[in-house]
């Protein structure tokens, strides 16, 4: 059972775009996905909201996300957040493990 943290980084002039990027460019996003346990760390930008990065973050079960938690880089990633002045809201999902039913599948063009 994966678990899939959507959280939605949002602020002012662009700065949560700048957050991203710093994450980026420090090399902070790659260690995280390079973490045991870590199954996705990709960020994306919705359409209808510029000022909103939205971050799918899954890991392979819940104590390889309390390992995570649990790093000296929770402290960096929390004063990036402080520095962009960014508010958050999560989702939290639980992967379906019989995959995607037939009755939706023939809607997914492949």
């Amino acid at each position: 059972m994966s678990i899939t943290m959507n959280l939605y980084y949002t602020g002012k002039d662009g700065n949560a775009r700048k957050f991203v990027e710093e994450m980026e460019q420090s090399g902070t996003a790659d260690q995280i996905r390079g973490e045991a346990g870590n199954e996705k760390y990709d960020y994306f930008i919705p359409m209808n909201d510029p000022e909103t990065v939205l971050l799918i973050d899954s890991w392979k079960d819940q104590e390889s996300l309390d390992a995570h938690h649990a790093t000296p880089m929770m402290g960096t990633i929390a004063a990036l957040r402080e520095k962009y002045g960014l508010h958050m809201r999560a989702e939290r999902y639980l992967s379906d493990n019989e995959g995607i039913p037939e009755a939706d599948a023939k809607f997914i063009r492949k």
